[in-house]
């Protein structure tokens, strides 16, 4: 079987959901955590290994939370991602607390990560068919095109909106091929009455459409991808305005790939529903979305029994 590893960034700060570690909070009827159905999909879907990305302070709570019970599972290693881990010429913004964003997260796991990969958010629920078709797409053989060739697993966005506040999505642009042509990194989407919209800073709204694609930071990536991130992120800093903001994402990453015709991305349309704990008032709704779940047969009462 093709090693496949499946790459969990899990060292953001969470400051929306109150200062807590949102993504070791209990959601399933046994105590599980939303990590653990990603881990408990992607390993049915046929990935072998797993490399979770977390901040050092996180490592005790973390390893006691899930580490230790996934290494009886499946290979299982860790990556760091800290903010003063900058390239030579760089050191850590005097008042800058804010990790540098997902595509320093990636870059953490350069050493770890030798075979294709797919990278998930820690707090997201992706649903089993995402899982699937990125697993597919990794061990599939690819035309040659001379452009890297990667994934990402597209969400409708009515399906990954929260009922509690606005979010940030990346909204796509996909061609008769299913390649991606753009991603536009989108804050503040909420839910109306109406369906989507962009709440403004003067407190209006622009509407977007439900059903348009949106990258969830799920994506289906080789090694390749590692020298790229690394030459990015020193152009990324050295281009700062104010150190103590700004992050490198992947979704504005492979936006410039695209156009600078290096990269294909093929979009696989996923049509399950996000969920996820972007706010404390989140938690409620997930647990109950689970019970869902569990109730139709999707997952067992004991996740791992």
């Amino acid at each position: 079987m093709k090693k496949t590893t499946l790459v969990v960034m899990a060292a953001g700060i969470g400051s929306r959901f109150g200062g807590g570690i949102k993504q070791l909070e209990p959601v399933g009827p046994s105590g599980e955590i939303i990590i653990d159905y990603s881990i408990h999909d992607a390993m049915e879907a046929g990935f072998n290994k797993v490399v979770f990305i977390i901040r050092k302070d996180l490592e005790k709570d973390f390893r006691e939370v899930i580490g230790e019970r996934m290494e009886k599972r499946i290979e299982t290693a860790y990556a760091f991602q800290e903010l003063d881990d900058l390239p030579g010429g760089f050191a850590k913004p005097k008042g800058r607390t804010k990790p540098w964003g997902t595509g320093q997260a990636i870059l953490s796991c350069k050493e770890l990560v030798r075979e294709p990969f797919a990278v998930i958010n820690a707090d997201d629920y992706y649903g089993k068919e995402a899982f699937v078709k990125v697993h597919d797409y990794l061990v599939e053989d690819h035309p040659s095109s001379g452009r890297m060739e990667f994934c990402m697993a597209g969400f409708l966005l009515g399906n990954t909106l929260s009922e509690n506040g606005g979010v940030t999505r990346g909204i796509c642009s996909v061609d008769e091929n299913r390649h991606l042509t753009r991603v536009n990194e989108t804050k503040n989407i909420v839910k109306t009455k109406y369906g989507a919209a962009v709440q403004l800073p003067d407190n209006t709204f622009e509407p977007v459409d439900d059903h348009c694609p949106v990258s969830m930071n799920m994506w289906g990536l080789g090694p390749e991808i590692f020298p790229v991130l690394e030459a990015g992120f020193v152009d990324f800093l050295a281009g700062l305005s104010d150190p103590t903001k700004g992050e490198y994402l992947i979704p504005t990453i492979m936006d410039e790939l695209i156009l600078q015709e290096k990269a294909n991305v093929t979009v696989l349309e996923s049509s399950d529903r996000w969920f996820g704990v972007t706010y404390k008032e989140d938690k409620p709704a997930v647990i109950r979305s689970f019970r869902e779940l569990i109730a139709a047969g999707v997952y067992k009462e004991r996740l791992f029994d």
